[in-house]
């Protein structure tokens, strides 16, 4: 599951079995990711009030987009496919999202689109290297400021989620396994989908 202790019963645990919603091997089953903030439930409370937050002045699809970007950037194989089998059933279909995942432009996304994409990236890739230039890119894609900061936000939050995880090992829940196998291969690009065998 990740290389430090989660137990599994917690008041983290205990919320994110109800609130989690893919990735699931049964309703009611406690994602890794929440066995690793088992052991500091309050963080994982502040991150979802925080996420939400986010998640509310943008749509939906556009979030997924921006999330996506972020975590496929940062190699990490949870996020990008807990939020890549979002946009793949909700949103886009599996073939896009593999196509986004390997080249944007060829996904068939609109000019803003492309724009929150390539946004999203740049802030996964290093926050620090962006210019003003890059803001104006997306302003003439057709996003405004808001919109810019939203976009912003999503993949900043992405990063801290995607480095939690990734820093404590922790594996993608076996259940994506059950995804078509050219989504899940896409969107496996850093550590490996939790497997029964024995490690």
């Amino acid at each position: 599951m990740s290389w430090i202790d989660t137990p599994v019963e917690s008041p983290a645990t205990s919320t994110a079995a109800q609130a989690h919603t893919s990735g699931e091997a049964a309703p009611g089953a406690v994602p890794n990711h929440a066995r690793v903030f088992a052991q500091r439930p309050a963080v994982l409370a502040a991150w979802q009030q925080l996420n939400a937050a986010v998640k509310a002045g943008m749509d939906p699809r556009r979030y997924e987009l921006a999330t996506v970007a972020a975590a496929v950037r940062m190699r990490c194989s949870y996020c990008a496919l807990a939020h890549g089998q979002v946009l793949a059933e909700q949103h886009l279909g599996a073939e896009a999202v593999v196509a986004m995942v390997r080249d944007p432009r060829s996904a068939g996304l609109s000019a803003t689109e492309l724009a929150v994409v390539e946004l999203a990236d740049q802030v996964a890739a290093g926050a620090a290297a962006m210019t003003e230039a890059d803001v104006a890119r997306a302003r003439a894609a057709g996003l405004s400021d808001g919109d810019v900061l939203d976009v912003v936000l999503a993949a900043a939050a992405r990063l801290f989620f995607s480095s939690v995880l990734d820093a404590v090992g922790a594996l993608p829940d076996g259940s994506y396994a059950a995804l078509p196998a050219h989504l899940r291969d896409a969107l496996t690009v850093g550590r490996p989908i939790e497997s029964d065998e024995p490690r």
